[in-house]
């Protein structure tokens, strides 16, 4: 069996610095080639009449042989006498840099190539920048096309002096410099004749000089969880918590802890596709879990062990971050943007800019209103709820991102510290509305003696199909006929009229929460009794609804199944529900909350 260990490169440069030919060269010289492939390829270019190259060898070339650019950040793979290599072919083109993103952040070792007749660009300046950002520090520079230049060794010395200054300054060391040329394999698998003045060693020595990174079972336990399945046939109330271990390993009767939600449970079974009797999972596997308590778990948390408690990520709102920004609008303050973060996808707003640097120029510059395209911001974010995360340098995989603006990834960075803000997205909605809020001439007691009951916002939740709707609009009909001021609406109510000008989609579920907790406050502040429903509350919905509604208070009413591990709820419904015994409950509850006695529903 062959015990060669495996190792993942990226491959960038400016756009037809050669690395598609470098590529296939690369297949073709280290015997990496499917067999007839150089003939199969040389075939098709005869009967076009179309020269041979060597970047047709690539089997991801369909888009760059029609449109003469990669778009792709394509793997592909070759093998040495120490190792088997994936390689990922990065994009060069400016319009592609956001597949580096995902390219690039899965190696542990980069080749960046230089047009040696072209020089240094601004966007050779990027990449190697973008790879220093990315934490690949383990780094091979390839002079290429030295042919056109007749292997001058004034030329060839020249751009290593300029880039390697360059690079000195962005903390990034290369293995070495190497002048080539692909198209002819000069200083590929052997040293050329053609540049005798060149003393080291040829590239894929070099490559094979990379170090491997420690093994990832090594670190602490991270499973970002994808997805919960439930099964329904054969009385089967099985929940599989699933998704990659992507750090650590875990065993049957660990005890878990699952951030940021901070709830509990031990590990009952593992599974996986095709493995029976499972009892231990480790990085890079990809797997369920079954827990010995029936939590709600939501996609986006991520599962470690309590065990490793003094390596745990850190839950929060903000954190600081370097963001290297490729979309075609700015980076700007109070405008939503997507996080995808581990499997977590969040809203983001962009808190403050600390300083931002041209990643080509390497200029810093403070006081900065925007982020603007390819440049680096050194940033502070904050999300609507907490996420979990590390630092990118202790577990890249839960401390790198990606931020979506629309439908388009714009931007791309590693978490560098976690913050404990002073205030949330929310509270600083909320203090700016409270700042702009006209207040009425009369005041909360005069409308409690008009109307004989206090202002109160009651929410009823629990899981779909619980009849939450009907006992919902039971309780506003009630109240009304007992001449109390109360109103009742759904959220769909909300989302086809008063909030169907949003921007938000129908997927923005906070900014459905916000809103209904918007309509909220109106309604209380003008001394109403407001009544609403929504689907699996949890306690971060809760806060922001109870926040947004302040100063009157919520009542919140859970039937069935709860999704709330902290957050107070004033009345639990077992289901199936007796509607009247339900109302009685609710009676005595709302007898207290609204500040009225000798009162029934």
């Amino acid at each position: 069996m062959d015990k060669k260990e495996q190792l993942n490169l990226v491959i960038v440069g400016h756009v037809d610095h050669g690395k598609s030919t470098f590529l296939g060269r690369l297949l073709h010289d280290t015997n990496s080639l499917p067999e007839g492939k150089l003939e199969q390829v040389k075939a098709v270019c005869e009967r076009n009449s179309k020269p041979f190259e060597y970047a047709f060898l690539l089997d991801a070339l369909k888009d760059e042989q029609s449109q003469g650019i990669t778009i792709d950040a394509a793997r592909c793979f070759f093998n040495t006498d120490k190792r088997h290599y994936i390689i990922f072919d990065a994009p060069g083109h400016i319009e592609f840099l956001k597949n580096m993103v995902t390219g690039a952040g899965q190696a542990e070792a980069g080749i960046l190539l230089i047009d040696a007749k072209e020089g240094v660009k601004e966007n050779s300046r990027r990449h190697g920048f973008l790879l220093s950002l990315l934490g690949i520090k383990q780094i091979v520079v390839l002079v290429n096309k030295m042919d056109l230049v007749d292997f001058s060794e004034d030329v060839f010395n020249s751009i290593k002096k300029e880039y390697t200054e360059f690079l000195k300054d962005i903390n990034v060391n290369p293995i070495e410099i190497i002048p080539i040329s692909a198209f002819n394999g000069d200083n590929m698998v052997t040293k050329s004749e053609k540049s005798p003045w060149y003393k080291g060693k040829p590239v894929v020595e070099h490559i094979d000089l990379f170090k491997k990174e420690p093994e990832r079972t090594d670190k602490a336990f991270r499973f970002p969880v994808q997805d919960i399945y439930k099964f329904t046939e054969e009385n089967d109330d099985r929940r599989l918590v699933a998704g990659t271990v992507r750090t650590g390993s875990i065993s049957k009767g660990d005890k878990v802890l699952f951030l940021p939600s901070k709830k509990e449970s031990s590990i009952t079974s593992i599974e996986q596709f095709n493995v029976t009797s499972q009892t231990t999972s480790s990085a890079g596997q990809s797997v369920g879990f079954t827990l010995d308590t029936q939590l709600y778990i939501k996609p986006g948390e991520v599962m470690v062990k309590v065990s490793e408690a003094k390596q745990h990520p850190f839950s929060s709102t903000t954190f600081k971050a370097n963001v290297f920004w490729l979309g075609k609008q700015p980076l700007i303050k109070n405008k939503k943007y997507k996080l995808k973060l581990a499997s977590a996808r969040e809203s983001v707003y962009l808190k403050e800019i600390v300083n931002v640097m041209d990643a080509s120029e390497l200029t810093s510059t403070t006081n900065n209103k925007s982020v603007n395209r390819h440049d680096v911001g050194e940033c502070i974010f904050q999300t609507i709820r907490p996420v979990s995360f590390d630092l990118a340098t202790d577990f890249e995989f839960t401390g790198r991102f990606v931020i979506v603006d629309g439908y388009e990834i714009a931007g791309g960075g590693i978490i560098t510290q976690a913050i404990e803000s002073e205030s949330s997205q929310i509270q600083d909605f909320i203090s700016k509305r409270d700042y702009a809020w006209e207040k009425s001439v009369i005041s909360p007691e005069s409308r409690y003696l008009r109307y004989n009951h206090k202002a109160k916002f009651i929410v009823i939740t629990g899981p779909d199909d619980t009849g939450k709707i009907d006992l919902a609009k039971t309780i506003e009909e009630r109240l009304f006929n007992d001449g109390k001021k109360a109103y009742f609406m759904g959220i769909s109510n909300m989302l086809s009229g008063v909030g169907a000008t949003s921007s938000a989609g129908v997927e923005d579920r906070d900014e459905h929460i916000r809103s209904l907790g918007e309509l909220a406050h109106l309604f209380t502040d003008s001394g109403q009794i407001f009544i609403s429903t929504v689907s699996n509350l949890d306690d971060v919905e809760a806060e922001i609804l109870k926040e947004l509604n302040k100063p009157n208070d919520i009542v919140v009413i859970n039937i069935g199944e709860s999704r709330f591990k902290d957050f107070p709820v004033h009345l639990q419904l077992e289901t199936p529900i007796d509607k009247e015994d339900a109302l009685n409950k609710i009676y005595l509850l709302l007898q207290d909350q609204l500040g009225f006695a000798n009162y029934s529903i």
